[in-house]
């Protein structure tokens, strides 16, 4: 069994999106950067990702700066380069151009390597009454739970 440690997670992009198919893609990061990621000093909460020239890019990403980082600290919001293959980054391209769809990071974790792995989704926008329908099922299902619990007492 893989085992992960969870650094950051993006509850909203279940919530905002369909999301149609996940990847695992490699991150590029310095060694100021890694240190605060396996502090869990990481949000990916606005961020996205893009193919341009045949890679893939996450802005919005913010990694805070390392506290002994001082001069080798870079900027905390800068782009970053994703590791795919290139069939995959060619698939991402299809998906992007085609059907417009967009590209979301779910999770941001540390592998059982010690590397830093992020969980993006091929994902689609939700309307408005998509939303209020998942709370709507999200609500029947606790109230479900609940009235199941009780019988059982």
């Amino acid at each position: 069994m893989k085992q992960r440690k969870l650094v950051a997670g993006n509850k909203k992009a279940r919530h905002d999106y369909f999301i149609e198919e996940t990847y695992e893609a490699g991150i590029v990061l310095t060694g100021t950067e890694i240190k605060s990621v396996r502090q869990g000093k990481v949000s990916i909460k606005e961020s996205y990702a893009r193919v341009e020239n045949g890679e893939l890019i996450i802005y919005g990403m913010n990694i805070n700066p390392y506290e002994q980082g001082n001069r080798f600290n870079v900027d905390p919001l800068r782009r970053r380069k994703l590791l795919l293959h290139k069939q995959e980054i060619r698939k991402l391209i299809g998906y992007t151009t085609q059907k417009g769809l967009t590209i979301v990071p779910l999770n941001m974790y540390i592998n059982e390597k010690g590397l830093a792995k992020l969980e993006i989704g091929v994902a689609r926008g939700k309307k408005n009454y998509d939303k209020r329908d998942d709370i709507a099922k999200r609500d029947a299902g606790r109230r479900m739970q609940q009235a199941m619990k009780r019988d059982v007492r």
